[in-house]
């Protein structure tokens, strides 16, 4: 596959290209950060599977000239791109721009097949992160690409309290996270208002830190997984594993979560 990822320089971006690379799959890795900025998450910019390109994820003409690139597409120089899917289906743009991206360096002319928006800023700004999601889902429809979107925990409903969501039950989420909860649930109403995206959104456990990759996990839908324990965790690089299964083979759900699997499992 060729795999667009959007914070490619964050603790869970960095970590999906490295789980899309060990897979074998090509990767466009987009940030607003050069490569070298990353916290040594990221494969080394030399690999020929790897594409860098620096993109503000809410600048739709750079998302659109960025993915048109990823999908083997042309699109002229200095255009504006309309993102509302429902006017219409991109048409192949003029023959005398220039096509540039991973198609030239070695990946599968004509094809994107999937992109992943896994982006975050602190402090908590909602509407930066629901207009990246809009602009993301919209310009990726254009190409027939699926959208999985790294979400929050506070989205999901509380266990044993299905009514409460996680955003507002102080025994995962402090006040001064709160915030940050609140934009996770922003952002997946504006995903569930795109009707003609192919999106799916995961949601993380309340507790998600770098850690050690098992592949190992339990995989739910949109309620919080936790242990015997009550605790609701998984490593970052469990988290990219679950982002590449659900690439290579979709689930039923548009919104699921997982956790760590306890050993005896």
């Amino acid at each position: 596959m060729t795999i667009a990822v959007f914070g490619a320089t964050g603790m869970v971006g960095g970590r999906v290209v490295i789980e899309a690379r060990t897979r074998g799959h090509r990767v466009l890795a987009l940030s607003r950060k050069p490569a070298s900025d990353t916290r040594g998450a990221a494969p080394a910019p030399a690999d020929p599977g790897v594409t860098p390109l620096a993109v503000d994820v809410t600048d739709a003409t750079a998302v659109h000239r960025t993915l048109a690139a990823a999908a083997g597409r042309r699109f002229p120089a200095g255009a504006a791109v309309n993102t509302d899917v429902s006017v219409s289906r991109e048409a192949a743009p003029p023959a005398d721009s220039v096509t540039a991206g991973p198609a030239a360096a070695g990946g599968r002319a004509g094809a994107l097949d999937a992109v992943v928006l896994a982006v975050r800023r602190y402090p908590a700004d909602r509407a930066f992160l629901v207009d990246a999601t809009r602009t993301v889902l919209d310009v990726a429809a254009r190409f027939g690409a699926r959208v999985l979107v790294v979400g929050g925990a506070g989205a999901l409903r509380s266990p044993g309290d299905p009514e409460l969501p996680v955003a507002e039950n102080p025994a995962y989420v402090p006040a001064e996270h709160r915030a940050v909860a609140a934009a996770g649930i922003a952002q997946l109403d504006a995903c569930r208002a795109r009707l003609e995206a192919d999106w799916v959104y995961l949601s993380p456990p309340a507790l998600l830190a770098p850690g050690t990759r098992t592949a190992r996990y339990r995989r739910g839908t949109d309620t919080l997984l936790t242990g015997a324990d009550g605790r609701s965790y998984a490593s970052a690089e469990d988290l990219a594993a679950a982002v590449l299964d659900e690439l290579e083979t979709p689930g039923p759900d548009r919104h699921f979560t997982i956790a760590e699997r306890p050993d005896s499992a």
